[in-house]
C-alpha cells in the first residue's frame, strides 16, 4: 500500500513537467481595458467615449458590421450577422461601470468587447443628434485607432 501511495505521489509531481505545451510559435495575445464614459448608437455602429491611461477622453467608432453575438450574462445570446471582431456583453449588475477591452494578437488588433448596461436609460448611454457626421470616428473599418 505504501508503494502505491509513493508511486501516485511521484506521478502527481512529474505530470506537470510532461504536460507543458511546447509550441514553438505561440500567439502572443494581450488586451487593454479602459473605462467607458458614454456609448452612443448610430446608424454606422457604436461611438464610444472612454478614458485612456492618462485620463484623456478618447472617442472611437466600432462599426456595426463587426458585431457577432450580444451576450447576456443571465443566459441569453442574441445572434448577430457580423464578422465577430466586436462583442457587446451586458453587465449583470446596475452597480458595475461599463468598460471596453481591446484585444491584440501578435501586436495587431484582433477584436473588441464592450461591456455595457442593458438598460438604455443608464447614464452611460447617450444619443447623438440626427444628421451629425460621425464617419471620421470609424476609420478604415479594419482596426481601431485608440489613444492610450
Amino acid at each position: 500500500m505504501k508503494k502505491l501511495i509513493i508511486a501516485l505521489f511521484l506521478a502527481a509531481l512529474l505530470t506537470p513537467v510532461f504536460a507543458q505545451n511546447n509550441n514553438q510559435d505561440p500567439e502572443r495575445m494581450y488586451y487593454i481595458n479602459v473605462p467607458v464614459e458614454r456609448v452612443f448608437i448610430t446608424g454606422q455602429g457604436y461611438v464610444v467615449q472612454y478614458r485612456s491611461g492618462s485620463s484623456i477622453l478618447g472617442t472611437i467608432g466600432i462599426p456595426i458590421e463587426w458585431f457577432g453575438n450580444i451576450v447576456n450574462p443571465y443566459g441569453g445570446i442574441t445572434a448577430g450577422t457580423g464578422n465577430n471582431k466586436a462583442e457587446i456583453i451586458q453587465l449583470p449588475s446596475v452597480g458595475d461601470w461599463p468598460t471596453m477591452s481591446v484585444f491584440y494578437k501578435n501586436g495587431e488588433f484582433s477584436h473588441v468587447r464592450l461591456y455595457v448596461h442593458k438598460m438604455k436609460s443608464h447614464i452611460t448611454w447617450g444619443s447623438i443628434q440626427q444628421g451629425t457626421d460621425v464617419s471620421r470616428l470609424f476609420g478604415d473599418g479594419q482596426s481601431l485607432d485608440m489613444q492610450y
